[in-house]
């Protein structure tokens, strides 16, 4: 009987010094753990970065193109009646302009036009011309415009402003604690509206009503 024998083909083998060597010398086949480490630290990198710049691209391009947080040509009164054609502008009922976020409204309706001038608290008197942010000062919702009344309502909480955004005092009235916002505006000489929309005035608090200072609404119910 022979002492030669096979030994096992899948019997494990030490690897000898030189074969590790050799291992250490030869790249790794495919992607290491830490290669795919760093590619994931660089994409979220990449990706963060590429958020930020497209939010700082989006609050900056209204400021570049002329639209809201920046200085936005309206227009002349003739204007601004001819594009709300089926609204009664004329008689001081408010005309919405969406890329200033604002409300036109005539001050003055027996004067039809926007009278030349420069008013940086928004007032508007001198103009003839308010323009008012959109926004309800409560919680931001956008009031709106009822025909029946003349008054601004904001359906989301029941605030009520009349036609020149002043809120009505009383908790009936809603919880606004302040009138609608303004914004400073420029009439040129052609009589063109420019509302800057990066300058605000808060408005003034409430006012009772059938006290000076508030327009009584056309009819007692309104919108909401």
């Amino acid at each position: 009987m022979s002492n030669y024998h096979l030994e096992p083909a899948d019997e494990p083998q030490a690897l000898t010094g030189q074969a590790i060597k050799s291992m250490r010398q030869h790249p790794v086949q495919g992607i290491s753990r830490r290669r795919l480490l760093r590619l994931s630290l660089g994409g979220g990198m990449a990706l963060w970065l590429t958020e930020v710049a497209g939010g700082t691209l989006h609050f900056l391009w209204p400021n570049l193109s002329g639209g809201f947080g920046g200085k936005v040509v309206i227009g002349t009164f003739d204007d601004v009646k001819l594009t709300h054609s089926t609204l009664p502008i004329a008689e001081g009922f408010p005309a919405y302009v969406q890329n200033a976020h604002a409300f036109i409204v005539l001050i003055d309706p027996s004067r039809q036009q926007f009278l030349p001038g420069t008013d940086t608290t928004g007032d508007g008197t001198a103009l003839n011309v308010r323009p008012l942010y959109q926004r309800c000062p409560h919680l931001g919702c956008k009031p709106n415009p009822c025909l029946k009344n003349f008054w601004l309502e904001c359906p989301c909480h029941g605030s009520r402003y009349d036609r020149l955004g002043i809120k009505a005092a009383g908790t009936k009235f809603g919880p606004a604690p302040r009138s609608m916002d303004r914004f400073s505006a420029t009439v040129d000489k052609d009589g063109v509206l420019t509302v800057d929309t990066g300058k605000i005035t808060l408005g003034p608090l409430p006012v009772a009503l059938g006290q000076p200072g508030i327009i009584p609404p056309k009819s007692p119910t309104g919108c909401i």
